[in-house]
């Protein structure tokens, strides 16, 4: 009998690509998101269930589908919104991941759950690569509610003994995406000829593809101890942000210099790259690379933004 895999947030980017490579793996996908029929990916899922989480109706949907696993895509990802309006990014965070967690503690204590962290948890590492093992220091809202909802997923591991893991996804990108600094880079360059990005250029960041995220959590599902641990989830290749915007314009094949206005918004971390050791001992190695992500990533911009 197929396994039942219920995802939150499953109407957003990487919620999308999540519930189309389970649907491929032969797993009964049920979403659920805030967003209308209409705007779910319906042609990858079983069940579709619109719902703004917390609610009453999770229990009943617990009950009728009795999920094997869940992966919790749901939340704000934005460091600059949770700037502005912590209030907002904690109630989605930390509080929105406690209520999941408990109702699976209640309704479907086997049921395997997987939180997506982000490497906002690290701050400006002190090292790279970055480990699992470095030291926590946050810079914005967003990284600190995603390091308690790691903790919330350690306690229930240890205390209730609901099995869970958390996925620090690094620089997720990919088709679909219409924010973060591809995105802009490619808008800038179709639409407005020019390209003035912000920072010195020499920041630099750990892309992995979407893709590739929902592949690394099938490894974490079918291999990992499941006892609250955390895995990196990234590509492994630092990439300075200069370097990016110059492959990102070769792939359009445009004639532009990107220049940098020098400030780094609060918030945003300055060198990132991964040790994704603990993700290759679960037999994960990224399949997509950056130069082959952008070529499509381009090609989608293109459609969406110049209509050709």
């Amino acid at each position: 009998m197929a396994k039942t895999v219920l995802i939150t947030g499953v109407a957003g980017f990487i919620g999308r690509y999540v519930a189309r490579y389970f649907t491929t793996q032969g797993w009964v996908v049920v979403g659920v998101d805030n967003a209308p029929p209409e705007n779910a990916p319906s042609a990858t899922l079983t069940a579709y269930y619109p719902m703004q989480l917390p609610s009453s109706h999770l229990v009943e949907l617990l009950q009728i589908h009795v999920p094997d696993l869940c992966i919790h895509c749901a939340g704000r990802a934005s460091v600059g919104l949770s700037m502005s309006s912590p209030g907002a990014d904690f109630y989605v965070g930390p509080v929105l991941t406690f209520e999941m967690l408990n109702a699976l503690r209640l309704y479907a204590p086997q049921c395997r759950f997987i939180f997506l962290s982000s490497a906002a948890v690290y701050g400006n590492p002190v090292s790279l690569p970055v480990s699992e093992a470095q030291v926590s220091a946050p810079l914005s809202p967003y990284g600190f509610h995603k390091l308690q909802c790691e903790q919330l997923c350690l306690e229930f591991a240890k205390i209730y003994h609901l099995p869970t893991a958390s996925v620090r996804i690094f620089s997720a990108y990919g088709p679909g995406l219409r924010r973060q600094v591809i995105w802009d880079i490619c808008r800038k360059a179709l639409m407005e000829k020019q390209l003035m990005l912000q920072g010195s250029g020499q920041e630099s960041r750990d892309f992995v593809h979407a893709l590739d995220i929902a592949r690394a959590i099938d490894a974490v599902v079918n291999r990992a101890p499941m006892q609250g641990e955390v895995y990196n989830l990234a590509s492994g290749r630092e990439v300075k942000i200069a370097e990016l915007a110059n492959l990102v314009v070769n792939a359009l094949d445009y004639n532009l210099t990107p220049e940098f206005d020098g400030v780094i918004p609060p918030g945003n971390p300055l060198n990132w790259q991964a040790d994704i050791s603990q993700l290759q001992a679960l037999g994960f190695s990224a399949s997509v690379s950056l130069e082959q992500g952008l070529k499509t990533f381009v090609s989608w911009c293109r459609s969406e933004l110049a209509g050709v």
